[in-house]
């Protein structure tokens, strides 16, 4: 990667966690240089669940964030953290009102889609209720049409540009990704959905998009 800032960061994640993907990106824009320990969530029970791992976050989640003896968890206070402390590319804009749109976005996805349709609310769906792959599978296409279509809406509004908000990615932009490449996984229909659709290609063309990918990590099957 092409960081530029030595930072002594420790990133906690797993391949395929929205929540860690949105973390990885945010560290890529802002050129840090971190690494990363890798917690499997679903090998041997999920080592989230381990007791090594509940000593850095008792919630068992990921990510989480170490930097000079100070562990922060949850992906929207690890990147406002990244924002705060380190210089590089800006995460929100220098205004007021285009910061508050700009959490908007973000919180809307980090709180109101991402959270139905995570691993353990899934896992809960299928073992601890019973319901089937098709339950399931329309449950996750709910929660998903009922946020992109809010978000769809506010992309599509002044205020937009080739990202989010404006020209350049903001911590939006990297929070979006990540939700669309988990409704891809899923064979969501992403027709109706045209500017979310545009500004995901437009960001994938970015190095710091593609080096956050899931695909790219080295935990990674295969």
């Amino acid at each position: 990667m092409a960081h530029e800032q030595e930072a002594g960061v420790l990133l906690y994640g797993y391949w395929r966690s929205s929540s860690a993907y949105r973390v990885r990106i945010a560290l890529n824009l802002k050129k840090i240089v971190y690494r990363q320990e890798f917690i499997h969530l679903v090998r041997e029970g999920g080592e989230q669940n381990s007791d090594g791992y509940r000593a850095v976050n008792p919630l068992g989640l990921v990510p989480a964030l170490v930097h000079q003896g100070t562990t922060i968890v949850q992906s929207m206070a690890i990147c406002e953290y990244l924002e705060e402390v380190f210089s590089g590319h800006p995460l929100l804009p220098g205004n007021p009102a285009g910061r508050a749109r700009v959490r908007s976005i973000a919180q809307s996805i980090a709180s109101e889609i991402q959270p139905l349709n995570n691993l353990a609310v899934m896992n809960y769906l299928r073992e601890g209720m019973g319901l089937d792959e098709a339950a399931t599978s329309d449950w996750y296409a709910h929660w998903i049409a009922r946020g992109f279509s809010a978000v769809e809406s506010w992309l599509s509004a002044p205020g937009s540009g080739l990202y989010c908000h404006g020209d350049v990615p903001t911590l939006a932009d990297c929070f979006l990704v990540p939700q669309v490449y988990n409704a891809e996984r899923f064979s969501i229909d992403l027709s109706p959905y045209p500017a979310i659709r545009r500004i995901a290609a437009q960001c994938r063309t970015l190095p710091a998009f593609g080096q956050a990918a899931p695909e790219n990590q080295a935990d990674a099957p295969g």
